[in-house]
């Protein structure tokens, strides 16, 4: 009896321990749910950046948990014009604004706070069901729940970043805007989020990577960059967050010299020494200048790396993908930093960003290695048609 209960074990401990325990159905219906999840908050990311770029996200002078109805009559609007009449946007930037120019921004804001709401009602609902259910293990549902706890924290970001624009500025020849360090922890969050779900996603509906021999497991393994250069990756995202904290977009709209320079005098003119590389706009454009080129290079080094080691196709497809949207995502950047950070391009860089993170992620997770039952079932080498 010992024997077979040691036998049990062990091969319970080498089965794959999937996260949906209801059946494949079930399974796919998660896996449907959280990629959906994911794909908004990555639409959350992009309608922010909009907002951020159209100058709306001071429009909101207050805030609700829940949220609220929208102004709908005259007098409901001009009681909010009102308030934002009273904001340093407004009497610094906004002076001379109508309240049909008012509405506009109002709305771009007010779209953003409900769509983060509406992901909110979108992403419980399912997860009650699933629980009430018994279609997840435990270990999914505590993942779960933190993933929803860090989406509801975002509104409590959010908020707490939009009030550090409604203080006035520190001189008189500041513009209004909002903490460079609280919009990075808004962004930072929101990837964060974004990458946690997306990672559970994949998990959901491939609990065993891509690999039919061991051949292509041994490949794998030898891929060793793939990690560091995800950390490259998701560190450049976070210093753009900084970039556009201190509106770095619209200084030195030159490339590859930053003016006259490749060094401007003023890189490390703040005191103490650290501030430079959060509130200085020349060191900030700087060090996103060199985080991208380090990026870029990191990516093209993997390529490289790989070139002879033996691969599924799946993960050669997605290295080559990965160097492509890299160079895409560089050229974005110039692009936009040459034509004074339009709104359009502004979007799509920031877009960008997160989709070269989704690359990274796919290819990391694509790279583990498989469970100790599927790898006894693997042939040496991978049959050819």
């Amino acid at each position: 009896m010992s024997t077979m209960a040691a036998n049990a074990c062990k091969e319970n401990k080498e089965t794959v321990k999937l996260l949906v325990t209801a059946g494949p159905h079930a399974q796919k219906a998660i896996g449907i749910w959280l990629f959906a999840s994911a794909a908004w908050v990555f639409s959350m990311v992009i309608l922010g950046g909009v907002t951020r770029l159209t100058r709306s996200g001071l429009s909101m002078t207050d805030w609700k948990f829940t949220g609220s109805l929208p102004s709908l009559s005259d007098e409901d609007w001009l009681i909010e014009f009102e308030k934002y009449k009273q904001s340093p946007e407004f009497k610094r930037v906004n002076r001379g604004m109508n309240i049909d120019d008012f509405k506009f921004i109002y709305w771009m804001e007010y779209m953003h706070r409900m769509w983060g709401r509406a992901l909110g009602v979108m992403f419980a609902l399912p997860f009650s069901y699933s629980i009430r259910k018994g279609y997840i293990n435990i270990r999914l549902g505590i993942r779960l729940a933190g993933l929803f706890a860090l989406g509801g924290g975002q509104g409590l970001i959010g908020w707490w970043m939009v009030k550090s624009g409604l203080e006035e500025p520190p001189s008189e020849y500041s513009q209004p805007r909002v903490s460079p360090y609280r919009l990075a922890a808004h962004l930072t969050s929101a990837f964060a989020l974004y990458c946690g779900l997306f990672w559970t996603a994949l998990t959901v509906v491939m609990p065993e990577p891509p690999t039919e021999s061991m051949a292509w497991v041994k490949g794998a393994a030898k891929v060793r960059l793939a990690l560091p250069v995800g950390i490259i990756v998701g560190i450049t995202a976070v210093s753009g967050a900084f970039v556009a904290g201190n509106d770095a977009g619209h200084a030195f709209n030159t490339f590859p010299k930053m003016g006259d320079s490749w060094i401007p005098e003023d890189v490390l003119s703040m005191k103490p020494l650290i501030r430079n590389f959060f509130e200085n706009t020349t060191t900030v454009q700087l060090d996103h200048r060199i985080l991208a080129t380090a990026t870029l290079a990191s990516i093209c080094g993997l390529w490289w790396s790989t070139r002879r080691v033996d691969l599924h196709p799946a993960v050669r497809s997605l290295i080559g993908s990965t160097v492509g949207m890299a160079a895409l995502q560089v050229t974005l950047g110039i692009s936009t930093l040459l034509s004074y950070v339009p709104v359009s391009l502004g979007t799509a860089h920031q877009a960008g960003a997160l989709t070269l993170l989704t690359f990274m992620l796919l290819l990391n997770h694509t790279l583990r290695r498989p469970s100790p039952m599927l790898l006894k079932s693997l042939p040496a080498v991978a049959k050819t048609v």
